[in-house]
């Protein structure tokens, strides 16, 4: 196992393939091993970056007062451990914030970026269901927190095919501090009136019936970013990388490794 240390804290990181570096940043469970799919597939390409962020999987830290400028600073931190100048960033959900704090705030650190499932601000529906899931989480505990969320990660479909997906795993996301202090970081997030600042190359991918970060809400992040270009699965839900992993991947590969700018008509078809 590999480990980084970063300010109050150390990183739990997976080096996979070789070529030009990747760095493949999950959402609010903070775990690595979500992108397991996605990266075996794009090692093949890349060098792929995987790491649980501060607190979560095997990552340790000394402090529960999360920011997005934090977690994106100890994405930085880990690109400079590994001697890393500038790197694409594939970032979904919350990873998607910390990939757009990194474009917006280090510029010359991000190459082609790939903004999953992810959004500029929370609206109404967005605040009430994280409410809701803060409010079970204090008032029910992580077991239940676990179980209500992964009715909302994956299409119903998906149960049929893989019914262990019902079952929650407790502890990969950290404390109950810990994670209520990063849903705090959700619902203060707002970029609208930056993104027409970012200059990389993007990506901007989801899956139609996401429950958790509707369309429209990612639809904002293509319509803004000046080098966007918009791409939507038929289906897959919030977790779409893991549920649709062929088909999100010929996405990625189309844009990271063929350079293809698909227009958003031919990406919805």
């Amino acid at each position: 196992m590999a480990f980084a240390d970063i300010e109050n804290g150390r990183l739990h990181y997976e080096v996979l393939g070789h070529g030009r570096p990747l760095f493949l940043v999950s959402g609010l469970g903070g775990v690595g091993e979500f992108w397991r799919a996605q990266a075996e597939r794009l090692a093949r390409d890349f060098q792929v970056v995987l790491h649980d962020h501060r607190g979560t999987g095997r990552s340790e830290t000394q402090t529960s007062d999360y920011t997005v400028e934090l977690m994106a600073n100890d994405v930085l931190a880990l690109m400079d451990h590994l001697g890393v100048e500038r790197a694409s960033i594939v970032g979904h959900s919350t990873g998607g914030i910390i990939a757009q704090t990194m474009a917006l705030t280090r510029p010359e650190r991000v190459g082609d970026l790939v903004l999953s499932a992810s959004w500029a601000h929370g609206d109404a529906y967005f605040r009430s269901l994280f409410g809701l899931r803060l409010a079970v989480l204090k008032g029910l505990g992580l077991e239940a927190y676990e179980q209500f969320g992964r009715l909302f990660r994956y299409p119903p479909w998906y149960f049929g095919e893989e019914p262990e997906a019902l079952t929650p795993t407790v502890g990969e996301s950290g404390s109950e501090e810990i994670i209520a202090s990063r849903i705090g970081v959700l619902l203060d997030f707002d970029s609208r009136a930056e993104l027409p600042r970012i200059s990389s190359r993007t990506l901007v991918i989801g899956a139609e019936d996401d429950a958790i970060t509707p369309r429209y809400l990612w639809n904002e992040l293509a319509q803004n970013i000046p080098n966007a270009v918009l791409t939507t699965l038929p289906t897959g839900g919030h977790f779409c990388p893991q549920t649709q992993p062929d088909l999100y991947h010929r996405h990625l590969h189309d844009f990271l490794v063929e350079g293809r700018m698909t227009s958003p008509a031919a990406a919805a078809s």
